[in-house]
């Protein structure tokens, strides 16, 4: 089976049973798993000419005499079933987001409760990894809010730095205006999209 991934993180879990030689026996199982935080995601599923689009969570593709079949299942059956496969999964990249104020990289009301919390959980992973991406309202010129948002980026790594994590561990970048939570107009000061997303794994 050949997979076209749709959607910029996909968990998959994929299973080969061996038993091709068996009529009506499943040889090839691809299970779409959720995306944290609800993400919508897709993947294409093809043997030969046959192709199936996966995109809702648990979504089955399975390759049974000859031919793809559709169907679903759940979480519970997917823990009973294949319990020690997902153990063996990598950790999921979990997300956390503080505000800034407006027109600097001073943080806003709020975040540091965010940070304690993504404190907590770097501390519980043996070697973290961490990107962090900053971002603007689409008050001002694109260019100086390419600047801003990659400065916004850079004063939660000295945070995060300064509260022991290797500087090594930290990727970061600045997006600017172009991805904004919420959609506004230019010149549009909207709190929401002055934030830092910083992403765990």
């Amino acid at each position: 089976m050949n997979l076209t991934l749709q959607g910029r993180r996909v968990w998959l879990l994929l299973v080969a049973t061996g038993l091709g030689g068996c009529a009506g026996v499943v040889t090839d199982r691809v299970i779409l798993l959720p995306q944290a935080g609800g993400n919508p995601s897709a993947v294409e599923v093809q043997a030969g000419a046959q192709r199936l689009l996966l995109a809702q969570p648990y979504a089955v593709a399975e390759r049974r005499d000859g031919g793809l079949k559709l169907s679903s299942t759940n979480a519970d059956a997917v823990r009973t079933d294949y319990g020690p496969l997902l153990a063996q999964l990598p950790a999921r990249p979990r997300s956390f987001t503080v505000q800034f104020e407006s027109n600097g990289n001073r943080l806003a009301a709020g975040a540091d409760s965010v940070l304690a919390e993504m404190r907590t959980a770097l501390a519980a992973l043996p070697a973290a990894e961490v990107v962090i991406t900053g971002h603007t309202d689409r008050v001002g010129a694109v260019e100086a809010n390419d600047r801003l948002s990659l400065a916004r980026a850079e004063a939660v790594r000295e945070i995060l730095v300064a509260g022991g994590l290797a500087r090594s561990a930290i990727t970061v970048a600045g997006r600017g205006e172009r991805e904004p939570a919420v959609a506004t107009a230019d010149e549009v000061a909207e709190a929401r999209n002055r934030r830092v997303e910083i992403k765990i794994r």
